[in-house]
Order: structure tokens, then sequence, then C-alpha cells
């Protein structure tokens, strides 16, 4: 297996993914290949995206997982030895190749890119009925931040809020 950033001759293996990826977040439905496609190539491979994507992948450039990672600096923390962290945005590993090391290989390429990177911690959200996930990270030697809640605002707040 191989981890390293994508590059073009895996888009298509990673496009896949991303499909699968579309449908366990949204109960089965499934997304053309042609938007998500666009989707990668214009928007999370665009000049404007702060994102970077990480596949792991087979000889033959078969993705069998990824990881959305970003780098960003503190607006709390100005010291040199602590105000940049990396926010890892998704990790997702495709159904059939769970357990298999994986995300492990995924998240330690991550932790040394960012260490390489002047990171001095990385943060990242999961879904509170993820207990695989949960567990795994905590294998992995991370702790659960308690004093951190996610919200969303989604329309019609969205739009409301916008407007008023």
């Amino acid at each position: 297996m191989q981890v390293n950033l994508v590059s073009q001759p895996q888009h298509e293996s990673l496009i896949a993914l991303l499909c699968e990826l579309h449908a366990y977040y949204n109960d089965g439905a499934s997304v053309s290949l042609e938007i998500v496609r666009a989707h990668l190539l214009n928007n999370l491979l665009g000049p404007d995206s702060p994102l970077r994507l990480v596949v792991a992948c087979d000889g033959a450039g078969h993705v069998f997982g990824f990881a959305a990672i970003s780098l960003t600096y503190s607006l709390v923390e100005p010291t040199p030895e602590q105000n940049r962290h990396c926010q890892l945005k998704e990790l997702y590993v495709r159904s059939s190749q769970r357990s298999n090391g994986v995300g492990k290989a995924l998240m330690s390429w991550v932790a040394r890119y960012a260490a390489d990177n002047g990171c001095s911690r990385m943060d990242w959200p999961v879904k509170a009925s993820n207990a695989k996930g949960i567990a795994f990270y905590q294998r992995l030697g991370a702790q659960q931040v308690i004093e951190r809640l996610s919200f969303r605002l989604s329309e019609p707040g969205l739009g409301a809020l916008a407007s008023s």
C-alpha cells in the first residue's frame, strides 16, 4: 500500500470512492460520476481549495481510502511551537478495505505530514454514532475533546441569518 498526496492517475479511483462516501452519508443515495468529478477537479483540488487530499492505494493506483486535511494557524495560541495545527476534515476507507490497516496508514502519514509542517496537534470531528471510528481513534491515542461541540446552520436558517 502506498500513501501520498493524490495525483492525477488516481483521480478516477478517488471519484468512485467519493461516490461511496456520498452514499455513506446520505442513506445510500447515489450521485453521478460527472458531478463528483467536477467537484473534485474544480473545488476540492481547485486553486482556491485549502484542502490536501491524501490517498492510500495499491501499485496500480486503486484508491482504498483517503484523508482530507488542511493546515491552519491558531487564533488563540501565538507561540511558534503551538500556533499551527492540522485539521482532518474527513477520513474514509472503502467499506471492503476496513480493518486492513488503511485508516492507520492514512492517519500515520497525516501525522508525519503535520509534524513535518510545524503542527503541534491534529483535530477532527467524528459522528457521535460512529462507535467503530471512535474506538479506532482512541486506539491511535486520540482523546475526545469534551469541551467542544459541533454546530451547523443550514437552509432555511442560513438564508434567514444572512438576510437579517
